[in-house]
């Protein structure tokens, strides 16, 4: 990355971005924030001048239209565009830290660090250099890859169900008891346990919790 390219902050938080920029303005740096008001906005801003590095949030809030914000699903496109990207995230979802790792994001970095670290982090990341303990990229990375493993073999087995002992085990997953599921598609109650049964035997438990947590692991409940 050549010295003068520039830094782009995206934060939903203006104090933090604003900040942020301003300090690394005071060192001498081209730094922008850049308000957040929608996931293409981010991108269009990103690819109307020359790339640099750039500060990622991935708790970006809600567009106009109230739909999440998901910086991890900004962070691939914006490598693709020639962006460094210093990930920032205030969850505790490693998981989700380690997608946008997979995605090509340089370095991670706590948004609760204390202000001069996050700087210096962003320094580092400037120069190429990463300030995270090292071997920690990789267990994050290996974290998501593991859990979008265990999620599509949940969907795999979720597939096998039909149409109607879907409908079954969604109610079940909202709390109705098999005889308030009969009710609701009048049908007798035999009928709801035969297709409880066929759930079970199909997502390979032995019980209707174990079903349920399946299902609710699945969709992310």
């Amino acid at each position: 990355m050549t010295a003068g390219s520039p830094i782009l902050i995206v934060d939903d938080h203006e104090l933090v971005g604003s900040a942020l920029a301003l300090n690394l303005r005071v060192e001498g740096e081209d730094a922008v924030f850049h308000p957040v008001r929608s996931a293409a906005a981010v991108l269009e801003r990103a690819r109307s001048g020359p790339p640099g590095l750039i500060v990622l949030d991935l708790d970006l809030g809600r567009d106009a239209d109230g739909n999440r914000i998901d910086g991890v699903r900004l962070v691939r496109p914006l490598v693709e565009a020639g962006w460094r990207v210093v990930v920032l995230s205030g969850s505790s979802d490693a998981g989700r830290v380690g997608a946008a790792l997979d995605a090509g994001g340089f370095v991670f970095v706590p948004k609760n660090a204390p202000f001069p670290a996050l700087l210096t982090a962003i320094r580092e990341a400037r120069a190429g250099r990463s300030v995270m303990p090292p071997g920690r990229r990789e267990q994050l990375i290996k974290l998501h890859r593991d859990r979008e493993s265990e999620r599509r073999e949940l969907h795999g087995k979720l597939d096998k169900l039909t149409q109607r002992e879907r409908e079954v085990l969604a109610l079940l997953a909202g709390g109705k008891r098999a005889q308030a599921v009969a009710d609701h598609f009048v049908v007798s109650l035999a009928t709801v346990r035969t297709q409880i049964r066929a759930v079970l035997t199909k997502l390979e438990v032995g019980s209707q919790l174990e079903a349920v947590a399946l299902y609710r692991k699945a969709a992310g409940i």
